[in-house]
């Protein structure tokens, strides 16, 4: 699992639907959730979390996209499998994991020590532990 370290910004909530922004290293994040710890509130510093597989690769990106987290990283390594690789990602002081097909590797050719952006969909990130 791939962590990322934030601050809560603001959180929007209406009915049981709720609605957080975080901010990280001058980046934004935003997650959507069900359900909340009530020790959530403003400023508080926390441990997010998403799946290998929820995090989008992008390489000369242009236009406007719906994935909410756009995270400008650095691949930090790659382990090249026959069907998926494993890119991992570093941003910042937190380090990312992405799973994409082997295909895309290549096709996007993909090194070590280039700029990408991990896109992460709103709703593929959560919450892992309040820090404090």
């Amino acid at each position: 699992m791939s962590t990322i370290t934030a601050k809560v910004a603001a959180i929007q909530t209406v009915q049981n639907l709720h609605v957080v922004h975080f901010t990280c290293n001058e980046s934004t994040l935003g997650m959507m959730s069900l359900e909340l710890p009530k020790a959530l509130t403003r400023n508080t510093e926390v441990l997010l979390t998403c799946k290998p597989t929820a995090i989008a690769i992008a390489k000369n990106l242009q236009g406007e996209l719906s994935h909410a987290n756009q995270l400008h990283v650095m691949v930090h390594s790659i382990e090249v499998g026959e069907l998926l690789s494993v890119v991992v990602l570093q941003f910042h002081d937190d380090i990312l994991e992405s799973i994409i097909t082997s295909d895309s590797l290549k096709r996007m050719q993909l090194h070590v020590g280039e700029s990408v952006i991990a896109l992460i969909k709103s709703s593929d990130l959560s919450l892992k532990e309040i820090l404090s």
